[in-house]
């Protein structure tokens, strides 16, 4: 279903300042832009047209969310290649409960949501079959000269790191300091109240900060 796989830690590497900045549960306001793909209005139009039998309708809504729900997924998974499969599967569950959707509410999380469910239920598979191996993807090298290198680096560490927080806490600062989603919005994604979606994303941030350290004084 999507054309090329996404890169392994350059993804989340947009949201390590987001992740590792000061600020609590009040902080600061997500980012804008960096998850609203399309207007509300313009996938609500192309849900209807999926609805109504068109199916490049539904293909421009792959396009439009496949980066995101490859993050979302690998929030979960952290393996990249698991990650996509998942965003897949979550694809494949939304599009057979497309007449489900209310078009009251955004598309994007609600859509996030159903990513995230196939996303736990593989990594609950997974853990049926065999214990999790350590992704060597997300093993940082030694520092290296060049910008790209040491970036690539940084989206190493931060991998690393993000997959020392628990499922939820991890869920919740990805959707809020990478995907740009709101407190109210993630609350409806993970099935939690937003006070509670505040509370993880402060006390995230807060073990993100602690666990990047030492990158921080190596990059001064």
């Amino acid at each position: 279903m999507f054309a090329e796989r996404e890169g392994g830690a350059g993804g989340l590497g947009g949201g390590a300042g987001g992740a590792g900045g000061a600020g609590g549960a009040g902080g600061p306001q997500p980012p804008t832009g960096a998850a609203r793909m399309g207007s509300s209005e313009e996938d609500k139009g192309l849900v209807a047209k999926s609805l109504a039998g068109d199916r490049d309708a539904f293909g421009v809504l792959v396009e439009r969310y496949a980066q995101q729900a490859r993050r979302v997924a690998r929030a979960v998974l952290g393996d990249p290649d698991d990650a996509d499969d998942a965003a897949q599967d979550g694809f494949l569950s939304a599009l057979v409960k497309l007449a489900q959707y209310d078009t009251r509410r955004p598309f994007g999380p609600w859509l996030m949501r159903i990513v995230a469910n196939a996303a736990t239920d593989r990594r609950r598979r997974r853990h049926v079959r065999q214990a999790e191996p350590l992704d060597p993807a997300l093993v940082g090298g030694g520092p290296r000269p060049d910008a790209v290198a040491i970036r690539s680096e940084l989206g190493a560490r931060l991998q690393t790191a993000l997959g020392e927080l628990s499922e939820r806490r991890r869920m919740a600062v990805v959707l809020f300091d990478v995907e740009g989603y709101s407190h109210a919005e993630i609350a409806g994604i993970l099935g939690i109240p937003e006070g509670t979606v505040r509370s993880e994303v402060f006390h995230a941030r807060r073990r993100l900060r602690t666990l990047l350290a030492d990158w921080k004084e190596q990059a001064r």
